[in-house]
């Protein structure tokens, strides 16, 4: 059997996503997400029928954003995170996205052609929150190899 990566990021937002405030963010959704889907080892991502995720509620509090998707590998994931535009994304975070006090990034492999479902990523961001990582979630530096 051979397995891919899934990847939960959650993300609180420091405004609603129609102020100002959040308008770079808006902006860079649209090509991150063709970035995306363009990028070696690259899956599938959950939108809506807007596109992207930005719709989508899997948590109590309204302001909190999801990002999941799955990949290939851990290397492709990587390359996309920390290789690309996406990388500067990642440093401008803080203009639209409170500090999180926990992991809001999750890693678990899953068998190739499984789609996760919001519930299934939200238990493996709990798993992490609550045992740190280990071999059912983990994060970018405690990466297992895949099973098998």
């Amino acid at each position: 059997m051979s397995y891919h990566l899934a990847q939960l990021n959650i993300a609180k937002m420091i405004a609603p996503l129609d102020d100002p405030r959040m308008a770079g963010f808006v902006a860079a959704l649209q090509p991150i997400n063709a970035l995306a889907e363009a990028s070696p080892g690259f899956v599938w991502r959950l939108q809506d029928e807007a596109g992207d995720a930005t719709a989508i509620r899997a948590f109590a509090d309204p302001d909190v954003l999801v990002n999941l998707s799955v990949w290939e590998s851990l290397e492709a994931l990587r390359e996309f995170v920390y290789g690309n535009d996406h990388r500067e994304l990642l440093k401008a975070r803080a203009q639209w996205f409170h500090k999180s006090q926990t992991p809001h990034l999750v890693l678990w492999w899953i068998p190739a052609g499984h789609t996760p479902g919001l519930a299934e990523a939200k238990e493996k961001l709990a798993l992490l929150q609550a045992q740190g990582p280990g071999e059912q979630a983990f994060d970018f530096r405690h990466a297992p190899a895949a099973p098998g």
